[in-house]
């Protein structure tokens, strides 16, 4: 009897504790991402499922993703950062932790197992490649063309994007150096696997630099991933880079008459970190939507919404079809072999180091 008393008791000590932690976690969350698509795409496979299980929690959005590296570093000078959680690129994933503004996590701890009881470590694998950075997404920055506009015949390299005899008309690049710079050399006679041996020496970037001189005047430089997708839908450009995804939606939920250049592709990982230093109610709820929104089945029901794959293992065989079109997903992810037949490898540690030199030396080169 005493033991059945002790065991009430310390079951509703622990009852106790557990609603007291709910009651110390913050009702809202301000959540930095990047708009468009894949935003949504997160809206429908997290956050309304995490908020329909949480009553009056709420979230905030913030499209400022992009810029999220100096926007964190400004934050943390003033001592006032009000983001709860940032998804970003791996890359600046690991440029925020070697700076201390992103909280080191433990995959096994702060992550949810596998359904088959496989570590979060193990299921995620290679794809924790910063001791801060929590996978969401496989995706790739590749092109997009207007059907209509290149022609009896449709590029189907990645070098068409600096022949503007063959493709006359406006290009869209990113408003950044990554994957311009590479593609650039890659065009200019440089074999794939030396562009990052050649784009580390000043001469190289001079090189890559050169080459988009070329289609300088004829580009127009977007900051979000939903401009190339409408300057597309608009007819305003001939061809334009961006993520798959965004890609994906313009051609098969807006049947706009855009096809996919695969060749090229870069491959590159997207995922969260959590802000360095948050308060303890603030950080207590992070935690446990991150817990929820990167298990197995949310991260294969976003892959319902946008073609991007997803950074689990065990989500994989979880992917199915759209929601909403029915279409297997599984043709339309950078993976699937009929795409990836010739991708680039991005190279994070490369970005990680040079990121900052090589942005200054591209913004005062568009500047010019």
């Amino acid at each position: 009897m005493k033991f059945a008393k002790v065991l009430v008791a310390s079951s509703a000590l622990t009852m106790a504790v557990g609603i007291a932690h709910a009651a110390d976690m913050a009702k809202d969350m301000t959540l930095v991402s990047w708009g468009g698509a894949y935003q949504s795409s997160q809206q429908r496979a997290y956050t309304e499922p995490y908020m329909a299980k949480n009553a009056g929690v709420n979230v905030v959005w913030d499209e400022s993703s992009a810029e999220a590296v100096a926007k964190l570093r400004a934050m943390n000078e003033a001592g006032n950062v009000t983001w709860d959680l940032v998804d970003v690129v791996a890359a600046d994933a690991i440029r925020l932790c070697d700076e201390g503004l992103a909280m080191e996590i433990d995959a096994d701890t702060d992550l949810a197992a596998a359904p088959d009881g496989k570590s979060a470590s193990e299921d995620f694998g290679d794809l924790l490649v910063s001791d801060c950075f929590i996978p969401q997404i496989v995706y790739s920055t590749t092109f997009g063309y207007r059907t209509d506009l290149v022609g009896s015949t449709p590029p189907t390299d990645i070098c068409a994007v600096f022949d503007l005899k063959a493709y006359p008309g406006k290009r869209a690049l990113e408003k950044r150096p990554i994957n311009n710079m590479e593609w650039a050399l890659l065009c200019d006679g440089v074999a794939k696997d030396k562009v990052y041996d050649v784009l580390a020496t000043a001469a190289g970037q001079e090189q890559a630099l050169k080459k988009l001189d070329s289609i300088k005047d004829q580009t127009v430089w977007w900051s979000a991933g939903a401009d190339t997708p409408q300057l597309l839908a608009d007819g305003e450009i001939v061809m334009g880079s961006t993520y798959n995804g965004r890609l994906f939606s313009v051609i098969e939920e807006q049947k706009q008459p855009v096809a996919m250049l695969w060749d090229a592709q870069v491959f590159d990982l997207d995922g969260w970190i959590i802000p360095a230093g948050l308060p303890a109610d603030r950080l207590a709820r992070v935690k446990d939507f991150v817990k929820f929104a990167t298990d197995t089945q949310r991260l294969a029901d976003q892959a319902k919404y946008i073609s991007y794959g997803p950074a689990r293992a065990s989500s994989a065989p979880l992917v199915g079809k759209h929601a909403d079109l029915g279409i297997e997903m599984a043709p339309h992810m950078p993976t699937d072999p009929n795409n990836a037949k010739n991708t680039f490898l991005y190279n994070y540690e490369f970005w990680a180091d040079y990121r900052d030199d090589i942005d200054a030396k591209f913004q005062a080169w568009l500047a010019k």
